[in-house]
């Protein structure tokens, strides 16, 4: 599980184009949108997208569920470990 949240951290910061931001500047458990990481939603739109060509899950503008699984590096682990192709 370390290996994957250290491949998301990588894509967070490649798929967004974050300058100066590297792994390590964005802990597990941090919360990427608003007063965290400070990510808004056209980020999740962009980072939705890159996760679903690494690792081919989907989300769905219907579900509400969303935002929990964006929450953090961690929770994003946790849907992508249960969910991917």
């Amino acid at each position: 599980m370390e290996e994957l949240k250290q491949e998301i951290k990588g894509l967070i910061i490649s798929s967004l184009e974050l300058e100066g931001v590297s792994p390590d500047d964005i802990g597990d458990d941090e919360v990427l949108f608003g007063e965290g990481l400070g990510l808004d939603s056209v980020d999740a739109l962009e980072l939705g997208i890159a996760l679903k060509k690494k690792y081919g899950v989907s989300f769905s503008k219907e579900n509400g569920d969303n935002k929990k699984y964006f929450r953090s590096v961690n929770t994003l682990a946790e849907y992508i470990s249960a969910h991917k192709e």
